[in-house]
């Protein structure tokens, strides 16, 4: 589990909007992965499994709630990250969570630097609709943080 938090924390930041929140998320998911690992059959990797459940419990967990798209409050981040580099990750997330809950999804797994075939199998998609999308997702994106 504990090579696999990296993963769990990246996701979780998508849908929080502050430290407690992005806390209880990952606890949720820490949870329900827990629960659910004797139902884990060994058809895919554990990763695409951990990112399928991760992504399930935010999702499920802000239907529950109305997303808040004002400003966020900061995050902490490791502290190697400069001041700039830190400025700049607050404003990618921000506009992130603008996004609605799929695409955030797509986003958050490509930042992960997972393949467009590994996105495709966790959220069920073909790969090239995931490569539209992704192409789709980053020019919006840019588009929201450069204005």
């Amino acid at each position: 589990m504990t090579e696999n938090m990296g993963i769990i924390s990246h996701i979780c930041r998508a849908y929080a909007s502050d430290n407690e929140e992005l806390k209880d998320l990952i606890q949720e998911v820490t949870i329900q992965l827990w629960k659910s690992h004797q139902k884990f059959q060994g058809n895919s990797k554990i990763s695409t499994w951990v990112y399928r459940v991760t992504l399930n419990v935010c999702l499920a967990i802000n239907r529950k709630k109305k997303i808040d798209t004002e400003p966020i409050k900061s995050l902490d981040i490791e502290d190697q990250i400069d001041h700039t580099e830190k400025e700049q990750i607050d404003l990618l997330y921000k506009a992130i969570k603008q996004l609605n809950e799929s695409d955030r999804a797509i986003i958050v797994l490509y930042l992960e630097k997972k393949s467009y075939q590994e996105i495709s199998e966790i959220l069920g998609m073909t790969v090239s609709n995931v490569g539209v999308k992704v192409n789709r997702l980053k020019d919006k994106l840019k588009t929201m943080i450069n204005g």
